[in-house]
């Protein structure tokens, strides 16, 4: 049976603009010492091929990040259980969906456009869905989750500000759980290291 994963329907997205009221500033996530030396690391590798330039338009960076969210994705699990070997129950990224790009408003109340400055060049809002596999009791379970990014331009290319995540059932229809930060889980650490890959050129080049 062919899966596919679904685009966000409105109700979830409705969901997670009730559930948080987002303030409109966010800190430094990366100083620029921390993205010099990833460009001197790449530098000094002997006969390292000359780097990929990462996409500047956020639309072909998610098309080229989805495409390799998965195997980023199945690394960190994979790290994560050579750490901690008594957590039994992990999750396996199968596929990652289709993006939207129409922004959500920042403050409370219903679903209105958002203001220009919340969806600027250098802060875009994005919504990714993946379909994961977990194994309770030796029984497969299906999850799909919600993803809600915030990117962040900067000299030297994109960063992820902050991201929210909601889980479900697939195929269940029922309501997914309440949205939760969630930078630091294994979707948020994966786009954070698929970005600094991108950003020093050693991704895997796209039809761009």
């Amino acid at each position: 049976m062919k899966l596919a994963v679904t685009t966000h329907p409105p109700s979830v997205r409705k969901f997670l603009l009730a559930a948080f009221c987002l303030p409109f500033a966010f800190s430094q996530v990366l100083s620029s010492t921390v993205l010099s030396t990833e460009n001197q690391l790449i530098s000094e590798i002997p006969n390292a091929r000359r780097p990929i330039e990462c996409p500047a338009d956020v639309e072909t960076l998610i098309a080229l990040l989805l495409r390799d969210l998965p195997s980023y994705a199945n690394r960190v699990t994979q790290r994560a259980r050579r750490r901690s070997r008594s957590v039994e129950v992990y999750s396996y990224v199968i596929l990652a969906g289709r993006p939207e790009f129409e922004p959500l408003t920042l403050g409370p109340g219903e679903y209105t456009q958002a203001a220009p400055d919340s969806n600027s060049e250098d802060l875009r809002q994005v919504f990714l869905t993946t379909l994961e596999r977990q194994y309770v009791g030796n029984k497969p379970v299906l999850l799909q989750q919600y993803h809600w990014l915030f990117l962040t331009k900067t000299d030297s290319g994109w960063l992820l500000a902050m991201m929210f995540s909601q889980t479900g059932l697939y195929p269940d229809e029922r309501p997914p759980t309440a949205p939760r930060e969630s930078s630091q889980g294994v979707i948020g650490q994966a786009i954070q290291i698929w970005l600094r890959d991108c950003r020093a050129g050693v991704i895997r080049p796209g039809n761009w």
